[in-house]
């Protein structure tokens, strides 16, 4: 095992892709009940430092991707230090967890064994245009969430367990499955070259921007249910708000797709993902606040 990481496996970790997935942990945490903050401090380490990066590189490692992913835009060859180390991570992520509950500790050993079948030859979850999205969208939705949850709250997850805590989880996978195929709309001659069947190639680019708005459309009315139930409807008329700005980049985009194919492409997919990544994890923070001070 290489004693340092690889200038080119510390790329392929993309430890700034956690950014887009931090709405999922901020909104578990405006949720929470007693969090302490060393706890706090320890499930958002271990996700966002380790299991998330350790995940990226895997995939990266096993993908040998040629073309533009996800923050970068020309990938550089990966090397054996990237597999070695997104492993060294995994343990890394699991002995924190450990220091939260062991129930959260196997909460990232599931994901880590799901990401990994996700992209290995083996198994390549890639292959299926199902299966893959269906691991995404529970696992880097719902089941972070209330694994998060739980943890959060120093409870187990039968302890801490409702029907907001299921809505709220599937707001997270809908949030999430609604970009999951615009983030592949423009890898579709990589992924046949390399035998991949994505859910974007089965529904076609069109397909997945419809897709996308439809699953989009089903997280709002979830957010709607979900805060009519806690009785802070406000909250969700600030949601309103803040996808107002997502709505306008995503038409914008689907309009430029329709007039010509070729805007499908890696700069345009950027933008989307950062403007919702930036959009939902704003939301979620003003969530928290409102919970923390109570306003």
């Amino acid at each position: 095992m290489p004693i340092l990481p690889s200038k080119s496996a510390l790329l392929h970790m993309r430890f700034f892709f956690s950014f887009f997935l931090l709405p999922v942990y901020v909104f578990a945490l405006s949720q929470a009940k007693g969090t302490q903050t060393l706890r706090a401090l320890l499930v958002f380490t271990c996700w966002h430092f380790f299991i998330y990066p350790a995940s990226n590189g895997y995939n990266s490692y096993f993908d040998k991707d040629e073309g533009s992913i996800a923050l970068l835009e020309k990938p550089p060859s990966v090397d054996k230090s990237l597999y070695w180390f997104s492993l060294f991570f995994d343990l890394i992520g699991f002995l924190l967890g450990l220091l939260v509950s062991l129930e959260f500790a196997l909460a990232t050993v599931i994901y880590g064994l799901l990401s990994k079948m996700y992209s290995h030859p083996t198994i390549r979850l890639k292959k299926n245009p199902i299966a893959s999205f269906l691991v995404v969208f529970i696992f880097q939705g719902a089941f972070v969430y209330w694994a998060s949850l739980a943890a959060l709250s120093g409870s187990g997850i039968t302890e801490v367990w409702d029907s907001n805590v299921f809505i709220g989880g599937m707001i997270c996978s809908c949030l999430i499955g609604a970009s999951y195929p615009l983030t592949q709309v423009y890898q579709h001659e990589e992924d046949t070259r390399r035998g991949d069947r994505t859910l974007s190639l089965l529904l076609g680019i069109n397909g997945s921007f419809v897709f996308s708005g439809i699953l989009f459309l089903t997280g709002v009315i979830l957010v709607f249910l979900y805060w009519q139930s806690k009785e802070i409807i406000s909250n969700f008329w600030l949601f309103v708000l803040f996808i107002l700005p997502v709505l306008y980049v995503f038409l914008s985009w689907f309009t430029k797709v329709l007039r010509n194919s070729t805007n499908a492409n890696f700069r345009n997919m950027s933008r989307m993902t950062l403007a919702s990544g930036t959009a939902m994890l704003l939301y979620f923070l003003v969530v928290y606040f409102r919970a923390l001070f109570k306003i």
